[in-house]
């Protein structure tokens, strides 16, 4: 019985050693947990929004007589309305948008050759002008998402309205036509707050050289084409069907 309870005196003495000893060892701080990586906003899903601007550009009249205006400056602003559609893989934003917007980008010239009574009949002022009068684009983008903000590089098809005329009413003409080019740019798009963002965008178009009237010039109809072109910048804001 002695054995015994001189065993247990001896247990409970090694535990009571082997406790102090761990009270007095320091004790292990966990390591601390990395700082969580801030992700990038999802720029994917469907988008609508307002965008309006500034233009300039160059206009020429000619026809097969032969004729033309020479080149000559144009200028006006832009409104309208944007529908959009992002995906996302990791940071690569990959999207397809479409606008429509009411314009005016135009201009005059008295020509190069006013003698020739095509822009100055003789009148004043003379008559050959024209206009960008509806603008619209379905163009791709791409884009990189850094932190909250989305560059990109934008190209695609472009349509306008254009307007001309030349003359005076029975010497010259005047008349609009629809017509297709291309355009490409580049912006910049930022959130603004949850579902919202803006952008600035660039944006040159080309219309092509499209027939936009007939021109009657000594009794004789000729079809007259208005070659035009221009650069564009506009601001806008885009509301997003999902939080960004």
């Amino acid at each position: 019985m002695q054995r015994f309870a001189g065993f247990f005196v001896a247990l409970g003495a090694a535990l009571f050693v082997h406790a102090a000893s761990a009270a007095d060892m320091p004790v292990k701080v966990p390591p601390a947990a990395p700082p969580a990586a801030i992700a990038a906003p999802n720029w994917a899903g469907l988008y609508v929004g307002i965008a309006g601007g500034y233009g300039w550009g160059r206009a020429e009249q000619t026809d097969t007589t032969p004729f033309s205006s020479g080149a000559y400056g144009t200028t006006g602003g832009v409104i309208g309305g944007t529908v959009g559609y992002n995906w996302q893989s990791g940071l690569v934003v990959f999207g397809l948008e479409t606008d429509l917007s009411y314009a005016n980008i135009a201009g005059s010239t008295a020509g190069t050759d006013p003698a020739s009574g095509h822009c100055n009949v003789p009148v004043t002022p003379p008559r050959c002008d024209s206009a960008i009068a509806a603008l619209g684009t379905v163009r791709g983008r791409i884009g990189y998402a850094w932190k909250n903000l989305l560059p990109y590089v934008t190209g695609g098809l472009a349509y306008g309205k254009l307007n001309g005329s030349e003359g005076v009413p029975g010497t010259g003409g005047s008349g609009s036509a629809w017509a297709a080019g291309w355009t490409v740019g580049a912006g910049l798009e930022a959130v603004l707050a949850p579902n919202w963002s803006a952008k600035i965008e660039y944006l040159y178009v080309d219309l092509g050289n499209p027939t936009v009237f007939d021109d009657v010039f000594i009794g004789v109809t000729v079809p007259e084409s208005v070659r035009m072109s221009a650069s564009v910048v506009r601001i806008g804001v885009n509301y997003r069907f999902g939080s960004l």
